[in-house]
């Protein structure tokens, strides 16, 4: 550093940790990114935080609009560069047009995942600018990131949990972290975990990897890659059997008492025993059938009475009726997977099993958080309804110490969540109506699908590299190629923007003003306002994210939507109903604390957003919908007990893992990153290594029944012998170091996702088995 040197409080949002930290400015040149432990997320920077100003000065930066002269499908699409209004225009009229001649369901909308990238900064905006437009299609990888914190719990608490209720790990006495490794996801969540455990909590990781804070772990179950169902169906079996969880909170407040019809395996209802016409309300038993109204959430009785065992023939209008508590038929399933039985699914001793059990329930309260490593495979629903009555039992939601909803910030929404309805429906939702396409969420299958049978006519899409982040990227780009009008917008040309008729260029983040109201983690952190000030001047042409959509719902006709294009106005609306001003955060950049409160156990007011207002051991939901209501456990469906006639040529368990040094399929283009990590890499145990002449550092070919690729060998004592982990997202290549680029496709290829497949994938969410698969790997 030679010239003057500033420093600017900021925060960095590459991902969904959203760190606190200083910016060092050298004669105004954004130079450094380093921690800011005053900000309640800001204990710790990550390397990929830590190389954003390479990323904003790199050479291969787009910095003008293009458009597309040669066909899809040519070797060179022949960028030509156009004016941005040239660009809007013709994005405009192509949206339009696609809306008028083939109907609103044939426009998506798409975006990285901002958990993995800035789009936090404006995908709300881009959200409503869907709904301007009337697209039903929001295609953001909810199948693949955000389905087992967001959606599936809907089914057992009626709410995002641990999505929205996160780990209070302040006050915890375990944390349970189960396919989620903070380290390289959530930075902010690491940092805190391992304050955590200094001052004596404990640490329970479920992952076939030993990565990040597993090695501090009291318990680390490396567990077979999606058999987790299994695990924590023998967990509750030891908590049900030994009586670890809390009778109050299982009586009172989850449907374990209510009744179970024996011939049905539907939940008895109340007008099916009284007989007066009253419909909504369901039975227990107390000696005699006790009535409870869900409206009001009260029983016609005492609820320390009721029964949670037994069963019971009951008198009802048709006749006598077998029926039993949910709780009894809860406690038979479970007992079908004995520790034992679950080691021999899992690998998990079952010594380690009932060892864990005992953790979480004599070191509560217990705070969870569950993440990719259980949403990409074939029976994601059901390993997190698991997990999540596992939970339920230790009565710790939210409660001090357990996961809790944060009291938030008042502001004024932005794109709310739609509720189901009379409307059209997002392609896939007729395959999938309990999945994400109930909420707008387009899967990259159900993407794929309708775009290669002629439904999807138009594609917005903010960063998100598609073809690179799905399953089947060969059968993606032959999806996007069919589409007849694509507009991307991003930093970089990638896979995605190659098949793409207009391309935009994107500011950086650290080049933009952004508003971010909370910062989840903590109630600390939730009270936190901050406005990031931009740190340089966009390079070339280049605009924000939130200039780009504001932009183009001026010339799509809803500019009254978006403040006549104006986002300061935007900002200011945001924040009203919090009483603080953009003056305010503009004078004091490293935010602006209002004063909140958490209030505990909100569920004792309110109960629960279900049909029974409690929390559903058993979903009535599901098995209306053809699916077991209570959690079960099925064996994916691409593994060597599943597929026998493939494991003999296939006889390793391939799985994936986000990457310490890259923000999923970005970045490897960053000299700085990229020199930590040269080469794809498949981590395998080394007497699986040896077993087939590979040393440390061999090329080899990772193999599945759809094609393979290839990857250097990076050994692993930890893993299991018969698990392999790799890596996605590798294409870009690196001049500054002298590192090449991979296809992504053909015999040279490090593509993953090009030798995994989307199906078969789990019924309710479509999520695609990218963590459970099967392969060979030889030396090349």
């Amino acid at each position: 550093m030679g010239g003057a040197v500033r420093r600017v409080p900021t925060y960095c949002p590459l991902c969904v940790s959203k760190c606190g930290a200083t910016a060092v400015l050298d004669d105004g040149a954004f130079v450094a990114l380093e921690p800011d432990p005053s900000h309640p997320t800001g204990q710790a920077v990550c390397i990929k935080g830590k190389a954003a100003p390479a990323v904003l000065n790199h050479s291969d930066r787009l910095l003008y609009p293009v458009r597309r002269t040669a066909p899809k499908g040519a070797a060179d699409p022949g960028w030509q560069r156009i004016s941005w209004d040239e660009a809007l225009d013709t994005i405009a009229e192509r949206l339009t047009a696609a809306v008028r001649e083939h109907g609103p369901e044939s426009v998506v909308f798409a975006s990285a995942s901002p958990s993995t990238s800035a789009m936090s900064d404006s995908i709300d905006w881009l959200n409503r600018l869907r709904r301007a437009v009337g697209s039903p299609n929001f295609a953001v990888y909810m199948e693949l990131c955000a389905w087992g914190r967001m959606g599936a719990p809907l089914y057992t608490f009626g709410a995002p949990v641990p999505g929205s209720y996160m780990p209070d790990l302040d006050n915890a006495g375990c944390i349970l972290f189960w396919g989620y490794n903070p380290s390289v996801a959530r930075l902010a969540h690491a940092t805190a975990t391992t304050a955590a455990v200094r001052r004596g909590a404990k640490l329970v990781v479920v992952d076939p990897r030993r990565a990040g804070l597993a090695s501090k772990a009291d318990h680390w179950l490396r567990v077979r890659p999606g058999t987790d169902a299994a695990l924590a169906l023998a967990m509750t079996h030891v908590m049900i059997t030994r009586g670890w969880y809390d009778e109050d909170f299982v009586r009172r407040w989850t449907n374990a008492p209510l009744l179970v019809r024996s011939d049905t395996g539907r939940l008895l209802r109340a007008d099916e025993v009284f007989g007066d016409g009253e419909p909504g309300g369901y039975v227990a038993w107390d000696g005699r059938p006790v009535r409870y109204d869900p409206s009001a959430g009260l029983y016609d009785g005492e609820e320390s009475r009721l029964d949670l065992a037994g069963t019971h023939d009951v008198p009802t209008v048709a006749g006598r009726v077998v029926c039993r508590p949910v709780f009894a038929v809860l406690a038979e399933e479970c007992a079908r997977m004995s520790p034992e039985a679950a080691e021999a699914l899992t690998g998990v001793p079952a010594g380690a099993i009932e060892a864990c059990a005992r953790t979480l329930w004599e070191s509560r309260p217990v705070a969870f958080y569950t993440w990719s490593g259980l949403e990409q495979h074939s029976n994601v629903t059901q390993t997190v309804r698991a997990i999540d009555v596992l939970y339920a039992l230790t009565g710790c939601l939210d409660a001090p110490g357990g996961n809790v909803l944060f009291s938030a910030v008042p502001a004024n929404p932005v794109a709310p969540m739609v509720a189901p309805g009379d409307r059209v429906r997002a392609l896939g939702f007729s395959d999938h109506p309990l999945g994400p396409a109930q909420f707008d969420f387009l899967t990259g299958s159900a993407l794929y699908s309708a775009a290669l049978d002629g439904r999807v006519r138009a594609l917005l899409t903010f960063g998100a590299n598609l073809v690179m982040a799905h399953g089947d990227t060969a059968r993606g780009r032959e999806a996007l190629a069919a589409v007849d009008f694509v507009a991307h917008a991003d930093l970089f040309l990638n896979p995605t923007a190659e098949l793409a008729d207009i391309v935009l260029p994107v500011a950086a983040a650290f080049e933009a003003e952004a508003l971010r109201i909370g910062f989840e983690t903590s109630q600390d952190a939730q009270s936190l306002v901050q406005l990031r000030t931009p740190l340089a001047a966009p390079r070339g042409e280049a605009r924000s994210d939130l200039q780009i959509i504001f932009a183009l719902a001026e010339r799509l006709g809803g500019g009254d939507q978006f403040f006549g294009g104006d986002i300061e106005a935007a900002f200011r609306h945001q924040l009203e109903p919090a009483g603080v001003t953009l003056e305010q955060l503009r004078d004091n950049p490293a935010g602006v604390r209002v004063p909140l409160t958490t209030t505990y156990r909100k569920y004792r007011d309110t109960g629960f957003r279900t049909p029974t207002r409690k929390v559903e051991l058993y979903s009535e939901t599901l098995g209306d919908a053809g699916v077991p209501p209570l959690p079960t456990y099925a064996e994916p469906a691409t593994s060597p007990r599943s597929r026998p006639d493939l494991a003999a040529k296939f006889p390793l368990v391939l799985t994936c893992a986000k990457s310490l040094w890259f923000c999923e399929s970005q970045h490897r283009g960053i000299a700085a990153l990229r020199k930590s990590t040269p080469d794809p890499q498949v981590e395998l145990h080394p007497e699986t290594a040896a077993a087939r002449g590979i040393g440390p550092g061999d090329w080899v070919r990772i193999s599945t029944p759809t094609g393979s690729v290839r990857a250097r060998a990076k050994f692993n004592a930890n893993l299991d012998p018969s698990v392999v982990c790799g890596q996605h997202g590798w294409w870009q290549a690196c001049p500054e170091l002298d590192l090449p680029a991979y296809p992504i496709q053909g015999p040279d290829s490090a593509n993953l996702n090009l030798i995994l497949s989307q199906n078969p994938s789990d019924p309710i969410s479509d999520s695609s088995p990218l963590r459970s698969s099967l392969c060979e790997i030889t030396r090349l």
